[in-house]
């Protein structure tokens, strides 16, 4: 045998070799018997640099997927470029479409691009939440900042579960949502996003709402639940001015205790599959570029396995707006290296990846690093063995009739009364009563729906009269105070007996300030705009009762409501089914028992103004203000009355390796079956840095019949009395404690506790 006969025969039995390789390895990742990491491992080195690049990338379905006359999948030519290598995911596709139609659509289109690549890998198809399911069709429930207002985790858990079985039926994969910022600032035309100004409020119910529409994790990989992108890491409802875009300066202390523990819980506890970068800077450090954050806090600290996805383009802005990095090129780098694993739309950004590996081979293991997440992702979620919907399914569980009762169930535990003068409210349905429906947040609908809970006996006119804005989307602009409008709404209460307003604002009046200069949405004041507080005015000198149906997407400093009404109900901005909930209330067939998850400031101008700032910022008030807030964080009537006798407390000392409990017997001493929202609040009297004057650490919602006493027990945990100390170290200190349960941050008993150590 020759040795030209033997080469040829060495190099024959190598390709067939490596072929056999690469064919059993192209088969492995298909393997449903593997690990997931094992599948990861077994498809990443098949892709070429390109293709992995492409998993990094999410574009918007406004580019191009739509369906055509017929309801067919219909792609434009940039999309079909898009799609030849594969893509980590499309944002929307099927938004505008119904249910049934979306599934369709979305089916057709992962068959499209499980097809046109190379290694048959799945699409992200992603959504957002911030009233149910961001799309046509869909059940639609209060924002965030409503159903935090109802004070039940439980309730926003089955929401969101709800929330995340819609989705997947339209064909959805990933949410981005909750929001786990904690927003302080009623200037940030974002707030309603949020659950609000506190720390373990907003905790609470960013866990419950992941663990919600991922189905508790399992529901995952089963296919009937979406994973969570928990935003925005972080700080960014701190922006200075309430600005959107503007710096974020948050003390690191700060940070750590009052800002990250959301994040954290969303990540150890609830399991969220990914996490979403701030637009903002954080402290001077672009959040998009800062490592520290996205890979040394996120994952070094708290262990997260999921992807990081930028907001949109805002990897690409650390070169053009925040102007950290020297070029597009260096922007890519820079959020590569931070830890950026999906890029949300550029095409000036991660774009550039693949040639940029040309000239700096080592940026490709990072790129491996990022490709591995969002495969993973696509595992978990089981994309690479059930990608389809079950169009038998879908009709059925989009829109069930349990779901739009658990809007409506929502609904009545959020709402808040604010004010309830002389017991104005409820009203009564068992005598003849005209009641007058006026103002600018009045429906079309929202007769009807009185009209459906209140009965023959009352009559109703309803009357818009006026809009407080031109309505136009990006920077709408304020309608001039209309004289003959207001006359004729003072005309009809006048031959009404009782006014029912419905003040506030709406979303043209708060709203997502865009990155485009023509786009608006933060505001300088927060004061009721138009001539709202003139119309109050005007039909109370009427002498008749004025109920205000508060509606509003931020806290708005209401001084001539709260003087003028005879009731105040702030609702928020509840569901579909709002109204007519609205109307459950007023007419009593509900007691109300939401509770502010803000405090309400009698001016912007008390600003920063939130209940568990520092006790020192509370030493001294405005001349020519009434000192204290307007209501505060945790406040909420009800038609019945409680009493709060005393707390007992199982010990008056807990060491770090002990704990104490502190109860409390509630009782209904009211007429009607209620729920009261009991909070627990802990005050650190001396600490070696200055303590923020309070701090919620524990709530109950209970249910009491007229007469009924409950007794509710809290656990006091060491864990509860640690913050960041001088050395910038978690830490307990050993001295005087605080506890203080009872209906509000400002209505409590208290007693007292050591720390020993």
């Amino acid at each position: 045998m020759n040795k030209a006969y033997i080469l040829i025969l060495t190099v024959l039995t190598f390709i067939f070799q490596t072929s056999g390789q690469t064919k059993a390895s192209s088969k492995d990742y298909k393997n449903a018997n593997l690990s997931i990491d094992e599948r990861v491992e077994a498809l990443l080195p098949l892709l070429s640099l390109e293709e992995k690049v492409a998993q990094m990338r999410i574009f918007h379905a406004n580019i191009g997927v739509e369906a055509d006359e017929k309801g067919n999948l219909k792609l434009s030519e940039k999309v079909i470029e898009k799609l030849k290598i594969g893509i980590a995911g499309i944002k929307n596709p099927g938004e505008h479409l119904s249910p049934v139609d979306a599934a369709k659509l979305n089916n057709e289109l992962q068959k499209y691009i499980i097809s046109h690549n190379r290694w048959g890998i799945p699409a992200l198809f992603v959504t957002e939440s911030y009233n149910g399911v961001d799309a046509a069709g869909s059940t639609k429930f209060g924002r965030p900042m409503t159903s935090a207002a109802s004070f039940n985790p439980s309730l926003v858990n089955r929401i969101w579960d709800v929330v995340g079985k819609e989705a997947r039926l339209r064909g959805m994969h990933m949410c981005h949502s909750p929001e786990a910022d904690v927003v302080r600032d009623p200037r940030f035309g974002r707030m309603s996003e949020a659950f609000g100004e506190d720390t373990f409020l907003t905790t609470e119910m960013v866990k419950n709402a992941i663990i919600g529409v991922q189905g508790n994790y399992e529901g995952l990989g089963k296919g009937t639940h979406i994973g969570a992108v928990a935003k925005h890491f972080a700080g960014y409802g701190q922006v200075l001015g309430g600005s959107n875009f503007a710096a974020i300066e948050i003390s690191e202390r700060t940070l750590i205790d009052e800002i990250y523990p959301p994040f954290e819980t969303a990540i150890k506890e609830a399991r969220t599959l990914g996490i979403m970068a701030s637009h903002g800077d954080l402290n001077g450090i672009a959040s998009h570029g800062n490592a520290a954050l996205l890979t040394g806090v996120l994952r070094d600290e708290w262990g997260f396995d999921g992807y990081v996805v930028s907001d949109s383009n805002d990897i690409a802005r650390l070169y053009y707006f925040m102007k950290v990095a020297e070029s597009p090129e260096a922007a890519a780098q820079m959020g590569l290296e931070a830890g950026i694993d999906i890029d949300l739309y550029a095409e000036d950004s991660y774009a550039y990846l693949p040639e940029m590996v040309k000239k700096n081979p080592a940026l490709e293991k990072l790129i491996d690093r990022s490709v591995k997440r969002v495969l993973r992702t696509k595992f978990i979620l089981g994309l690479f063995d059930n990608p389809y919907i079950n169009m038998e399914e879908v009709q059925k569980g989009v829109r069930a009739e349990s779901s739009l009762e658990l809007a409506k169930e929502a609904d009545l535990e959020s709402i808040i009364l604010l004010k309830n003068e002389k017991n104005t409210l409820p009203l009564t349905k068992n005598k003849s009563i005209k009641i007058a429906l006026l103002g600018p947040l009045l429906k079309e609908n929202t007769k009807a729906m009185f009209e459906t809970v209140a009965g023959k006996n009352v009559s109703f006119i309803s009357e818009k009269g006026f809009q407080l804005t031109d309505e136009k989307g990006g920077a709408p602009k304020l309608l001039e105070r209309d004289p003959k409008a207001i006359a004729n709404l003072v005309n009809i209460a006048q031959n009404a007996d009782v006014t029912i307003l419905f003040l506030g604002g709406d979303e043209f009046t708060s709203k997502e300030a865009y990155f485009s200069n023509s786009t608006l949405g933060d505001r300088a004041t927060i004061d009721p705009v138009g001539a709202q507080d003139e119309l109050v005015e005007k039909i109370k000198a009427l002498g008749k009762p004025v109920i205000v149906v508060l509606k509003h997407r931020r806290t708005l400093s209401i001084n001539m409501i709260a003087e003028k009404a005879d009731a105040i109900l702030d609702t928020w901005d509840l569901s579909e089914f709002g109204d007519e909930s609205t109307a459950k209330i007023i007419f009593g067939d509900v007691s109300p028992s939401g509770k502010l998850p803000v405090t309400v400031p009698r001016s912007i101008g008390q600003m920063p103004f939130h209940y568990s700032m520092k006790e020192i910022n509370f030493k001294k008030g405005y001349l020519f203000l009434e000192d204290g807030p307007l209501y505060p964080f945790g406040f909420g009537l009800s038609y019945a009355t409680f009493e709060y006798p005393d707390i007992k407390l199982s010990s008056s000392e807990i060491t770090p390796n002990s704990e104490i409990t502190a109860s409390v017997t509630v009782k209904n001493t009211g007429t009607v079956k209620a729920k009261e929202v009991v909070q627990m609040y802990l005050k650190d009297e001396i600490g070696s840095v200055t303590r923020p004057d309070k701090e919620l650490k524990g709530f109950e919602k209970i249910e009491l019949n007229p007469g009924e006493s409950k007794t509710v027990t809290f656990t006091i945990t060491p864990k509860m009395l640690e913050f960041t100390g001088i050395k910038m170290e978690k830490i307990f200190e050993a001295g005087d404690y605080r506890v203080m349960i009872g209906t509000s941050s400002k209505n409590y008993l208290e007693s007292n506790f050591k720390l020993k150590n």
